[in-house]
Parts: structure tokens; C-alpha cells; sequence
């Protein structure tokens, strides 16, 4: 019986509640300016990530200049050329990603 309790705790996955940031090369003022915001839209649009990606967009185009893009989603993999100093990908609520980077 305590073999059971113990298997139990082995097969659960680790949910990460916070933003788990995997690459970005911002500068540290503008990247926890920008997943404090990235957060927000997709806590707020949980259930459609197109509109939570398409949010961001626009609210990285006010506020950092034209020509951001944004992916939010689960299970996909990427290449993309950016300019230096806008690049961030991260994880949030287990497994959704955010993948934003400027392209001109």
C-alpha cells in the first residue's frame, strides 16, 4: 500500500503557475514590462488563443513600434530571424507558450 502513495507522486507532471521565461535576449526594464502584459491577455483569453496572441500584437505596436509578432499556443516548435534585443519566449500556466519577436 505505501508502494501505491509513492507511485502516485513520481507520475505527476510539474505545472509551472509563474512565467517561465526559456530564451530572451530584452533588456530587463522591457521584458518584465512585457510578460507582466503577456500574462494578463492571456489569463484574460484563456479560451481563444488567437485573440490573446492578436492582443499582444497590438499592445506591443503601441507601445514598442510596428512590426511585433506574437504566438501563443501549445506544442509547436519555431525558427524566426528578429532583431537583437526582441526576442522572448516563454512559458506560463503549464504548458502555453509565448513566443514574441520583432521583425522589420
Amino acid at each position: 500500500m505505501a508502494d501505491d502513495g509513492e507511485g502516485e507522486k513520481a507520475d505527476k507532471k510539474i505545472v509551472h503557475v509563474y512565467p517561465l521565461v526559456k530564451h530572451s535576449d530584452m533588456k530587463e526594464e522591457m521584458r518584465h514590462e512585457v510578460i507582466e502584459m503577456s500574462v494578463a491577455i492571456c489569463e484574460k483569453y484563456s479560451s481563444n488563443y488567437e485573440l490573446a496572441a492578436k492582443m499582444i500584437k497590438d499592445t506591443m505596436d503601441k507601445k514598442f513600434g510596428i512590426y511585433w509578432h506574437v504566438v501563443v499556443g501549445e506544442g509547436f516548435g519555431f525558427e524566426v530571424s528578429y532583431e537583437t534585443e526582441n526576442i522572448l519566449y516563454l512559458f506560463f500556466g503549464g504548458n502555453l507558450a509565448i513566443l514574441l519577436w520583432k521583425c522589420s
